[in-house]
């Protein structure tokens, strides 16, 4: 199977001019998924057998990492991860080895306050073993602002959201390089990829060849926070952000995930297809369906074949 990275991102440097296709994102629907307030952050493993995503509460207060396993082609009844369900946890990466899962979480860290939101790591010695006890990372990025949506590419480097340090910044993406196995300090991304508004839940490729993320206040989003992609170029520079257009709506778009393999794009939308009113008046059954379709303005999962996503001139 051609990789992303290395065929239509590459394919798609060569061209100056980028067409978006017209085709557009399709939800995400494993039967359960219906019943929860808010779905986002979906991990999947290389093999495609393992899923970890997020569920929030109506109003976000409190959040808990599902896990859950395909079988015969159907995905099983999500359980609580072995990790999660005493504090809030979301926002779960799995290494491109499936060794490790890492995560946001607002659980007690030595030093911190109370709700601090910090990056911590579960690990294994094989797929589908039991995970290890939570511990923090092992990297200079817990501080007294919270640290949130870890990505990690194939060479240990980890990628994560923290408000910026510079004042006239808000949000910002941060990289914290591993060398020699040591975590160095973290270094914000450049302008390229993080404007003077938010950036933030940025996905790395497992090569690093390009980096997806949310931003919210550019003059080119539609609205809430829309997806946006940066490649590097042969020079190993990140180059300009670009818009998904196709993928982005005009409510809160985040939380992007790429299954390389299949060569599918993951995120969440807050996107609704709920009108503001009806041709004729409906009944109460009627309209509680309105209500339950999978667009309805909570957090939902939402995928697109990204050959649909990128394409050459």
């Amino acid at each position: 199977m051609v990789k992303f990275s290395q065929f239509w991102l590459v394919l798609a440097g060569f061209y100056p001019s980028i067409l978006f296709g017209q085709t557009t994102p399709e939800p995400f629907l494993p039967s359960f998924f219906a019943g929860y307030p808010h779905v986002r952050d979906l991990a999947l493993s290389a093999d495609g057998k393992e899923m970890y995503f997020t569920i929030e509460s109506p109003a976000k207060d409190f959040s808990v990492i599902a896990a859950c396993h395909l079988s015969e082609g159907k995905w099983q009844e999500p359980q609580v991860a072995a990790f999660s369900g005493q504090y809030r946890d979301l926002e779960p990466f799995l290494s491109p080895d499936g060794l490790h899962l890492y995560f946001a979480s607002g659980r007690p860290l030595s030093g911190h306050d109370a709700g601090d939101v910090n990056i911590w790591m579960v690990s294994r010695a094989h797929a589908g073993e039991a995970w290890s006890d939570p511990l923090p990372v092992d990297a200079p990025i817990h501080s007294d602002k919270d640290e949130y949506y870890p990505s990690v590419a194939a060479n240990g480097n980890l990628y994560f959201t923290r408000l910026s340090d510079d004042p006239a910044q808000k949000e910002d993406l941060y990289l914290c390089e591993k060398k020699d196995g040591i975590y160095q300090e973290p270094q914000a991304l450049p302008p390229a990829i993080n404007g003077t508004t938010y950036e933030f839940n940025a996905f790395i490729a497992p090569d690093e060849s390009y980096i997806l993320f949310s931003s919210y206040g550019r003059p080119d989003d539609l609205g809430g926070s829309d997806l946006y992609i940066s490649r590097k170029g042969p020079d190993g520079i990140w180059q300009t952000a670009q818009h998904l257009d196709v993928v982005n709506s005009t409510r809160i778009d985040y939380c992007p995930f790429v299954d390389a393999d299949q060569l599918r794009l993951y995120f969440t939308s807050e996107r609704s297809a709920v009108p503001g009113h009806f041709d004729k008046p409906l009944d109460l059954p009627q309209i509680l369906w309105k209500f339950r379709q999978p667009a309805h303005g909570s957090g939902r999962i939402y995928s697109i074949d990204l050959k649909e996503v990128i394409r050459p001139d």
